[in-house]
């Protein structure tokens, strides 16, 4: 694949939300239960770990790791309590799939404990929930193209009716600083306009992946949100994110990948990694950012279509 290319999964890692692909029946232990009784739990439920609960709250999760460091003790009578990790990394049903991967995944946790507001654990994420879940959107994904493939073509077909020297459609969306319910929701929308209008795939899950990274920087990043304009014509589209504070000091640092000024609280929910500018970059043909601390911040992404451009089946009429 290119440099700009997006796969199918990838795409979809920016469109789920942890509560798709969670399993909610989660088993707990308490902190008192000894390490031999949760080797028969594990063993019986088939499972490789388990979060410890004291009452409503989660105190520690215990692994078959921590199981077979127990058996080598010889302290497989000795209560979880004792044996449990307590450092524990956990995650909102409302983050994002990407987001979850991004922070956690490359540390080798091999479960994320869900939890809701009052720290209750309401489900688990596993490598192998997440990945039947993607299994599943895709399949689903496959069996509504023969559905949508009429949709597309009425909308691919809105412009040739219209005669102009340059044609466009202007999108408008507003995003409200801290929504992190709703994050995401603006980048689904403008990924679904482009397949009505005919777009070919590739292109939109470029799209999608870019713009889902500056809608989050408009969630994590500003005091007021901002709002996100998508202009499409025959040869080109724009995505510009506009905000107006805090700004950016340093813009080269935070070009930086891995560099991020979201506060530890946003990056404990499993936000703010400081990939975003960076992804945003491979995705585009162009990007351009401009800031100034207390004058706000503009991103444009500039997406070049090629001979062609959206004309024909691809959604937008050749010029005559």
């Amino acid at each position: 694949m290119g440099d700009h290319d997006i796969s199918k999964v990838e795409e979809l890692l920016y469109t789920m939300k942890v509560e798709d692909v969670m399993a909610g029946d989660t088993i707990v232990v308490d902190p008192e239960l000894s390490m031999a009784e949760v080797k028969q739990l594990m063993d019986t439920k088939q499972i490789t770990g388990v979060p410890v609960v004291r009452g409503d709250r989660m105190v520690g999760i215990v692994s078959i790791s921590d199981v077979i460091g127990a058996l080598e003790k010889g302290q497989l009578l000795r209560p979880v309590k004792e044996h449990m990790t307590t450092d524990v990394k956990s995650v909102t049903r409302d983050t994002s799939v990407i987001e979850l991967i991004k922070n956690l995944g490359r540390r080798g946790f091999g479960r994320l404990p869900v939890l809701n507001g009052e720290g209750k654990v309401i489900g688990i994420v596993t490598t192998g929930t997440l990945l039947r879940s993607l299994l599943t959107q895709m399949e689903m994904s496959y069996q509504k193209k023969e559905q949508e493939k009429l949709q597309r073509y009425r909308a691919s077909h809105i412009f040739e009716d219209i005669s102009s020297d340059d044609t466009s459609v202007v999108l408008r969306y507003i995003v409200d600083d801290r929504d992190f319910t709703n994050a995401g929701k603006a980048s689904t929308m403008i990924k679904k306009s482009l397949q009505r209008l005919g777009a070919q795939p590739p292109l939109v899950r470029r799209v999608a992946v870019a713009v889902y990274e500056a809608e989050m920087n408009l969630v994590i990043h500003t005091d007021v949100g901002g709002e996100i304009l998508v202009t499409i014509r025959r040869d080109r589209l724009q995505v510009s994110t506009v905000d107006h504070g805090p700004g950016i000091e340093n813009l080269d640092q935070v070009l930086q990948p891995g560099y991020s000024t979201a506060p530890e609280w946003i990056r404990q929910m499993g936000f703010g990694a400081g990939m975003g500018l960076a992804n945003i970059k491979r995705c585009s043909d162009v990007m351009r950012l401009m800031s100034e601390p207390g004058a706000g911040t503009r991103l444009d992404i500039l997406f070049l279509f090629g001979p062609g451009g959206l004309s024909g089946a691809a959604g937008l009429p050749k010029k005559s």
